[in-house]
């Protein structure tokens, strides 16, 4: 195959419309080789020496490539783990630029670059071939006719997430055509999308769809990463959520369709490690091109610099490596429509080794950058590292997972002591952490749950973690999870331990989607969907993660109502999604925007916020001359008299929702003075105008 110098830029395969360039970044390899393969990937035909090397990256193009064509890489250069460098030949390598992977990785002793047995396997170099295992790239024509797609442009204040799974979302459903089901082809259906209209959200949240593989141990177990926080390629596209028919461009589609819809598509992306693990690890892509310059080495380069927890930590202080990662984002930006991102373990992204930056170099190239400073931008403010918790110390311009937020709504209702006060801070978006810098309330994402830990459902039905599916004898996934099962351990057919489950759902969604700040529901809390008890279901790719389309019974259906005319109510409300923080200003005589109250109907003081057994208060909202809504809050074992503000209401005081019954909507009207029993474990809704 004819090669010629062509061009350091762009990096990777790239079509030109006559031929392709190739370039490939590595500062340590002495050569990198094209490696040419059939159409089906199975035959390596010609390997071919990039002729150029400049500005560190080796580079060539091909006058005779065209998109389809099949290949692979290869690096030359030295095998001496004790100073970083892990080059071998024998394994072909990912292309960290592919668009498109061909196959999946099948695991071989020969995935890995040392010799896996040997007594000094850090130091054996293995010389078997591991183009028959490997995953192929593909050259591709990334162009595509997007014709009317317009972004919805949500402004942060009206959004409200749903974090999904591409293929548990459709897996199950009956009226998806079987040959797209669990695919981008399926999550675009017009009755998946109207159903999530229907509902009310505004934005998708995937779990990670970029390239990724099953770790060999779960292989070997027969279970699956089914999550996908195990990323080999940062441009493409995870083959197994492409239906055979799809090709290159169904994720495009899948985001036109859930644009028409007004619903904004963010990925869940994971830029802190590589499914390359630690020195042990497999040889894939980065490790063979130039390990020392893609990943942060321990002082014995032998060794990675682990803050993940899965066993390197990639370098966004090398500038290649800083590119590769914006170019990514950017990628899924401009050409897929994307309409944001949720960085898993963010806080590895703003490290300067020890320590935490809020000014590190990856986080002031977004921040100024003119096509990602423009999306949404949401960290998982934490990571294993020293000081990994960062809740509140992003810069500004990103929301955060407030996983505090989730903390105290469950420790609240479960009736702890000492945490009204940190529930109060919550309702009003943890102002504490986040009003600074002109930040504003949608920077917290409140949660009560996630993929990680009890969905709705198991969280009351459970204490203790289940997790015996997952073959690691239960000892993995979160023990502190703050669950009550409400008086018996899993399934039961007691009414009155279920009436009471689905009364503290009602209480835990309700506060939620009451609160100020960004509101995130988990795939299929919605109507029930449960897990068993597994508070770690990463491996499970059944039933236990899959949306329940069928046989749903008349509670969660009534449930699923109930969280439909919540967010209904929150979307024609513009009191709950205040784009400032509320910090009890004063809106007319005596009125402030904001006050808490005793069950007595005076305003709270200091003493009651001191009481470690404070669970029962109100939240209300005012406007000058205008509605006033209240919301009182329960989590005592018993029924408590609340008398309502004798100031307000003079129409009378209209009560709109209560979880202790699920009746939505209730406009029972209340003459003020008036006083009315909160029951136990519940939230009244009331509604009512400034005289």
């Amino acid at each position: 195959m004819h090669v010629d110098a062509g061009l350091p830029f762009p990096l990777g395969a790239t079509w030109d419309g006559s031929g392709v360039n190739v370039a490939v970044f590595s500062a340590h390899a002495e050569k990198i080789e094209l490696c040419i393969f059939d159409a089906k990937g199975r035959r390596e035909l010609q390997r071919v020496p990039l002729p150029e090397y400049t500005h560190e990256v080796w580079h060539g193009y091909f006058p005779d490539m065209r998109p389809g064509q099949v290949y692979g890489l290869r690096a030359h250069g030295p095998y001496d783990p004790s100073r970083g460098h892990r080059f071998n030949p024998h394994k072909l390598l990912i292309d960290p630029y592919a668009k498109l992977l061909l196959g999946d990785l099948r695991w071989h002793d020969a995935c890995f670059g040392y010799r896996v047995g040997s007594q000094r396997q850090d130091l054996s170099i293995d010389r078997r071939d591991s183009a028959f295992v490997m995953p192929k790239c593909v050259v591709t024509d990334t162009a595509t006719t997007w014709g009317d797609d317009v972004r919805p442009r949500r402004r942060w204040q009206e959004t409200i997430i749903y974090e999904a799974h591409v293929k548990g979302m459709t897996a199950l459903h009956p009226d998806v055509p079987e040959q797209v089901r669990g695919t981008f082809g399926g999550l675009a259906d017009s009755r998946v999308i109207d159903y999530l209209v229907k509902l009310g959200i505004t934005a998708i949240e995937l779990l990670p769809v970029q390239a990724f593989f099953d770790d060999r141990y779960l292989v070997e177990k027969r279970l699956t990463n089914y999550w996908g926080y195990n990323t080999i390629g940062f441009f493409a596209a995870a083959p197994r959520y492409i239906s055979p028919a799809g090709g290159l461009h169904e994720f495009k589609r899948m985001v036109r369709k859930l644009h028409q819809a007004g619903i904004e598509v963010i990925l869940d992306v994971v830029y802190n490690h590589t499914a390359e693990g630690n020195q042990l690890g497999p040889t894939l892509s980065f490790r063979g091109l130039d390990n020392a310059s893609y990943y942060i080495l321990a002082d014995d380069p032998r060794y990675y610099y682990d803050t993940t927890g899965c066993g390197n930590t990639l370098n966004l202080k090398h500038p290649r490596v800083l590119q590769m990662v914006m170019d990514s984002l950017r990628y899924w930006v401009e050409e897929c429509h994307v309409d944001g991102f949720r960085f898993d373990l963010a806080t590895a992204l703003g490290r300067e080794r020890d320590n935490f930056e809020p000014s590190s170099v990856f986080f002031d190239t977004v921040r100024q950058d003119p096509v990602l400073s423009g999306v949404k931008l949401i960290a998982e403010p934490w990571d294993l590292g020293p000081d990994g918790y960062q809740l509140g110390n992003f810069p500004p311009g990103w929301a955060e997972w407030n996983g505090a937020y989730r903390d105290w709504v469950r420790s609240f209702w479960r009736g702890d002591e000492q945490v009204a006060p940190n529930l109060a801070s919550g309702l009003l978006g943890s102002a504490a952490m986040f009003d600074r810098r002109g930040r504003r309330p949608w920077a917290s994402v409140n949660f009560v749950t996630a993929h990680d830990g009890f969905t709705l459902a198991d969280l009351y039905s459970y204490n203790e973690r289940h997790n015996e599916a997952n073959q690691e004898e239960n000892r993995d996934g979160h023990s502190d999870n703050k669950s009550w099962n409400c008086g018996v351990e899993g399934p039961t057919d007691d009414p009155d331990i279920l009436a009471l489950r689905a009364r503290m759902r009602r209480n835990a969604i309700a506060t939620m989607l009451l609160s100020q700040g960004t509101p995130m529901i988990l795939m299929g809390d919605e109507v029930g969907r449960t897990q068993h008890g597994n508070n770690n279901a990463y491996c499970q790719d059944n039933e236990m993660n899959w949306l329940p389309w069928e046989g749903i019974d008349p509670e969660d259906e009534a449930f699923l109502q109930f969280v439909r005319k919540l967010l209904q109510y929150r979307h024609a409300r513009p009191r709950l999604t205040y784009r400032s923080f509320l910090h009890g200003r004063m809106v007319a005589d005596g009125i402030r925007d904001v006050s808490w109250l005793r069950p007595s109907g005076e305003p709270m003081v200091d003493e009651d916020w001191a009481d470690p057994n404070l669970r029962t208060l109100g939240l209300m909202h005012c406007e000058a001359h205008g509605s006033a809504i209240l919301i009182l809050f329960n989590a005592a074992p018993e029924a408590v008299e609340f008398k309502l503000p004798r100031e307000l209401g003079a129409a009378g005081w209209r009560i709109v929702m209560r979880t202790d019954t699920g009746r939505w909507p209730v406009w029972d009207v209340l003459r003020t003075p008036a006083e009315i029993d909160v029951g136990a474990h519940t939230v009244l809704l009331l509604e009512g105008r400034i005289r």
